[in-house]
C-alpha cells in the first residue's frame, strides 16, 4: 500500500472527495516523514507544523461540508521561498539580505492557497539564487536524496530535493538558467519551465519563470490549472486562456507522427558525459518505436553566448553588490562575490555586447526549433555533483558550463520540461528535457507524460536512513 506522504495529488483529491482519507492525517504523516528525511537534506525553510496542521483542519472542514476551496485543497505542498509569503521574510538564499516580513503573496503562492492547498513549508535556495546547487550563506546545506553527498541541483535546491524525498506531493520552484529542469533532472523528478508569463510572477524578469516540481506530469497539469491565473503584477503576464490542462493525457499515441529534434551537443559549456547521452539516446529510440521521427541536430547555441549571458549577469550582481553596505556585502558567498567583482573593469561596449547575446540566443533558439514540433536533449551534461561544491567546475570564472541545454528556452521564452530518462550506474537520476513551441504547455505535457508511460522501469523513491 503506498504510504501517504507518497500519493499524487489526484490520488488524494479523490480520497478526500470521497471521505477514505482526511488533509489532517495526509498532512501528519507528511510532517512525520519531513522529520526523517529533514536532518539529512535539509531542504526546507519556514517548516511550521502548527501553522501546517490548521490549514489542513480547515480543509478537512470544507470537504466535511462538500465545500472545497479550490483545485488543491488538503494537498500539502511547499513553495520556494524567494516566492514571497505574507508575513515572511523572503532571504533570497542569503545571509546579506535583511530579513523584512512580505506585505503579500506573490502570485505563485496566492493562486495555491487559493486552491486550498497545504503550505507544509518554504524550500531553500542557493544565495541570490546564482548557483545550480544548495549551497547557500543563509540555509544549511541542501543534499540529494538519492545520494546525500551530492547537490540536488539548483538554485531551487529544496525543492527538488522535497519532491524526491517525498514532502507531499505538490511543489513551486522558479527558473532563469534552468534553476527548475536543473534540480528536476538530478533527483529524478518532473518540472516544467512554462512559457515566460504563463506562471505571473513578482518581481518580473526576463527569462523568469515559476513552474511546478512533481513526481509526475500529472500532479504538474493539476498545478498548472491553479497557478495560470493571470496576474496584474507581472508586466509580462500572458492573457487569460482556456487551456484544458487535464487533458495532458494523450497517451503514448501523442507521439506517433511527430517531428523531433535530437539535440546531444549544446554547442558550449561542459561535454556530455557518456551515461549521460546514453540515456537521452536511449530515450529518442522509444519515442522512435512509438511512431515519432527523430531528426538530429546541429547545435545552435555558441560560446559567446553563453558568456556573453554570463558576463551580463556577473555586472547585474556586481551593480546589486556594490549598492549594499559594507557588512552585507561581506555576508554574501565568496564564490558570487568573486564571480560579480570580475565584471569591476567591463567597458560599457562590452557590456552592450554582453547583453546584445540573450537577443542572438533567442533568435538561434527559436530559427534551430522551427522545423521541429518538439525538441530533446539532456538537461546537463552531468548528474548530481559533489554536494558541497558552488558548481560542477567550482570556477567562478567558468560558472555556468553545465546550462548550455536549459538557458536557450528562458530567452526564447519557449516552454521546457525535465522528465527522469534514466540512471548512471551508481543510480543517480538523469533527465531528459522537452521543448516546444512557443506557448505550448500543455502540448509540452502530453509529451513527457507519452514518454512517462514507455520509459524504462522507475526505481523505488529514495528513503530516509535508518534512525
Amino acid at each position: 500500500m503506498t504510504a501517504l506522504h507518497d500519493l499524487p495529488a489526484h490520488d488524494l483529491i479523490a480520497a478526500y472527495r470521497q471521505r477514505t482519507l482526511s488533509p489532517v492525517e495526509v498532512t501528519q504523516a507528511v510532517l512525520a516523514h519531513i522529520e526523517r528525511w529533514e536532518p539529512h537534506i535539509r531542504a526546507t525553510y519556514l517548516l511550521r507544523p502548527e501553522a501546517a496542521l490548521a490549514q489542513a483542519r480547515a480543509s478537512e472542514a470544507r470537504w466535511l461540508r462538500g465545500e472545497p476551496m479550490g483545485a488543491l485543497d488538503g494537498v500539502p505542498s511547499t513553495i520556494k521561498e524567494n516566492i514571497a509569503t505574507q508575513g515572511d521574510p523572503t532571504p533570497l538564499g542569503t545571509a546579506a539580505v535583511e530579513l523584512v516580513p512580505a506585505a503579500a503573496d506573490a502570485p505563485p503562492a496566492a493562486r495555491m492557497r487559493e486552491a486550498g492547498a497545504v503550505i507544509v513549508a518554504k524550500t531553500t535556495m542557493p544565495d541570490y539564487g546564482m548557483l545550480s546547487s544548495g549551497l547557500s550563506t543563509f540555509h544549511p546545506l541542501s543534499r540529494n536524496p538519492w545520494d546525500t553527498r551530492k547537490g540536488p541541483g539548483g538554485s531551487s535546491a529544496g525543492g527538488g530535493a522535497a519532491a524526491a524525498a517525498g514532502y507531499g506531493p505538490l511543489h513551486i520552484g522558479t527558473d532563469i538558467g534552468g534553476s527548475l529542469r536543473l534540480p528536476a533532472s538530478w533527483c529524478g523528478i518532473f518540472s516544467l519551465k512554462p512559457s515566460l508569463g504563463r506562471i505571473p510572477i513578482d518581481p518580473p524578469y526576463t527569462g523568469r519563470a515559476a513552474g511546478p516540481m512533481t513526481r509526475t506530469v500529472a500532479d504538474a497539469a493539476l498545478m498548472m490549472q491553479v497557478l495560470s491565473q493571470p496576474d496584474a503584477r507581472d508586466s509580462m503576464s500572458l492573457p487569460a486562456q482556456d487551456i484544458a490542462w487535464s487533458q495532458f493525457n494523450k497517451g503514448a499515441e501523442r507521439l506517433r507522427g511527430l517531428r523531433i529534434g535530437l539535440l546531444l551537443d549544446a554547442g558550449c559549456g561542459l561535454p556530455v558525459e557518456p551515461e549521460v547521452k546514453a540515456a537521452v539516446e536511449r530515450a529518442a529510440k522509444l519515442m522512435e518505436a512509438a511512431g515519432a521521427t527523430i531528426v538530429p541536430m546541429v547545435p545552435f547555441m555558441t560560446q559567446a553566448m553563453l558568456d556573453g549571458m554570463d558576463h551580463f549577469w556577473r555586472m547585474r550582481s556586481h551593480t546589486d553588490l556594490k549598492a549594499l553596505p559594507a557588512r552585507q556585502r561581506d555576508k554574501v558567498l565568496p564564490y558570487i562575490r568573486t564571480w560579480a567583482d570580475s565584471a569591476a573593469g567591463m567597458s560599457g561596449t562590452e557590456v552592450f555586447n554582453a547583453s546584445h547575446q540573450f537577443h542572438l540566443t533567442r533568435v538561434n533558439t527559436v530559427k534551430a526549433c522551427s522545423a521541429f514540433d518538439y525538441v530533446i536533449s539532456p538537461v546537463a551534461p552531468m548528474p548530481a555533483f559533489q554536494a558541497e561544491l558552488p558548481s560542477p567546475t567550482n570556477d567562478p570564472l567558468r560558472p555556468l558550463e553545465h546550462i548550455g541545454f536549459t538557458v536557450p528556452f528562458n530567452m526564447s521564452e519557449q516552454p521546457a520540461a525535465s522528465v527522469n530518462c534514466g540512471y548512471t550506474r551508481n543510480g543517480l537520476p538523469i533527465g531528459l528535457q522537452i521543448a516546444g513551441a512557443r506557448f505550448d504547455d500543455l502540448g509540452v505535457l502530453q509529451v513527457a507524460h507519452a514518454f512517462e508511460l514507455i520509459r524504462e522501469p522507475q526505481r523505488a523513491w529514495p528513503q530516509p536512513p535508518a534512525a
